[in-house]
This record gives structure tokens, C-alpha cells and sequence, in this order.
């Protein structure tokens, strides 16, 4: 939650350009390992994060289109939604997601190119795989939010409501996180024929797992943040 002062506003200096820079250096690494970690728990088979859920269900469907595709499609609706919402408030700035996006899709399939090899000839593999996913989606999300520069389509989405409707990030985060599954789950039962594909008990895991992750590892990179400045 922001809190301005009105009465005595403060104007933060410019960031410079060099500090500016590392961020969105920062910011690239961290689009590779939550790709990297997509790919995990894609390979595995259990399901993907609930913000991937769409993609996965689309991807399973109209396979000749690759996953890390369809999040750019995906994501770039996300965009559309956020023009939607905001309107005149929209901010051209946030039009970055959407080459961001694009390069977040290109490391997701680089990601299962990488992944693919590993044999996953049993569940207990499958879950080891959406452990190890969790693990390193919540890395690349720590380095996100470390970078500071620029939140994804789904999180951006995700603090206009909270913005608009004054109810905290966490408690709108959940609840447009388990929409979105929801949506996903009846686009899958259009496309085949009232059968669910691409959701299933990793992407709670998935979702469990991502924000304990984080508070460990927002811990261990705070290091970071002196190289940044």
C-alpha cells in the first residue's frame, strides 16, 4: 500500500541512468529464471503457476504454438485489460511489458529446451519437478522485486484492482489468481469438450510454495541492492 503525505509531498531525486541500468539488467535475469521455472512445471505435467494456466490449456490444445507463445498472447490481453481499467490513466511506460513479455516467452521455451531432457517417468518425479519449479519461479520473482522497475502483465493487473478498490495486494492477488485458474479451466472445457487439461494439483503446489520462496530469498539477495546503487 502507498501512503503520500498530501500536505508536504516529497519529490524523490531521478534514479540515474547507471542504477537505472542494472535494474533492468536485473530485471531480464529475473524474466530467465521464472521462464526457467514455467518450464519445470511444465515438463512436469502437474499443472503450471496460476497466472501460466491459460497458456498451458492453450499450448495443450494447439500444441504447434509453444508455450512461452502464448504467454506473450496471454500477457499482452493482460495489457489490454489494464488500458481497460486505468483508461486515461494508463501510463505509456507500462506498454514496456509488452517486449518484456515477449522476452519472458522466449525464456520459457529456452527453459523447456533446457528441462526437457530430464526423464519424468513417475508422480513422485512429477512433483519433484513442480517443487524445483516453485523454487526457482520464486527466485526469478525475488529478483523482479528487487529489480523495482516494472511489475509483469498479471501483477500490474493485480494492483490496479487493489489501487481502485482499496483492498490490499495479497487479498486481490488471491482472489484474481484463483479467477484466473477458473477462467482457464472453462476455456479448457470449451476446447475439449468438458475436459479439464493443464490444471491439476501442481498448480496449487505451485501457488503454495511461490510466496514462501520469496520471503526466503527477498532474505538472501538483500546483498543486491548495494550493487544497484
Amino acid at each position: 500500500m502507498r501512503i503520500v503525505n498530501t500536505a508536504k509531498a516529497v519529490k524523490k531525486p531521478l534514479m540515474p541512468k547507471k542504477e537505472i541500468a542494472k535494474r533492468y539488467v536485473l530485471f531480464i535475469i529475473s524474466l530467465f529464471f521464472s521462464g526457467l521455472g514455467v518450464a519445470f512445471t511444465k515438463i512436469g505435467g502437474l499443472g503450471v503457476s496460476p497466472i501460466s494456466s491459460l497458456a498451458n490449456v492453450l499450448n495443450i490444445r494447439f500444441s504447434s504454438i509453444s508455450i512461452g507463445i502464448w504467454l506473450v498472447v496471454t500477457n499482452f490481453m493482460l495489457v489490454l485489460l489494464q488500458k481497460a481499467i486505468l483508461r486515461r490513466q494508463f501510463k505509456p511506460i507500462q506498454l514496456l511489458q509488452i517486449p518484456l513479455s515477449a522476452l519472458f516467452g522466449y525464456f520459457t521455451d529456452l527453459g523447456v529446451i533446457i528441462v526437457s531432457p530430464i526423464p519424468v517417468n513417475t508422480y513422485a518425479t512429477q512433483i519433484v519437478m513442480v517443487v524445483i519449479g516453485s523454487v526457482v519461479l520464486g527466485f526469478g520473482i525475488t529478483l523482479a522485486v528487487t529489480a523495482s522497475v516494472i511489475m509483469n502483465a498479471g501483477e500490474s493487473v493485480v494492483q490496479i484492482l487493489s489501487d481502485k478498490l482499496g483492498i490490499s495486494f495479497g487479498t486481490i492477488k488471491i482472489v484474481f489468481d484463483v479467477c484466473y485458474v477458473a477462467f482457464s479451466a472453462i476455456v479448457s472445457a470449451i476446447l475439449f469438450g468438458g475436459a479439464v487439461y493443464g490444471i491439476r494439483e501442481g498448480t496449487l503446489i505451485v501457488a503454495a510454495l511461490t510466496g514462501v520462496v520469496v520471503k526466503i530469498f527477498v532474505k538472501l539477495v538483500a546483498p543486491i541492492n548495494k550493487f544497484l546503487q
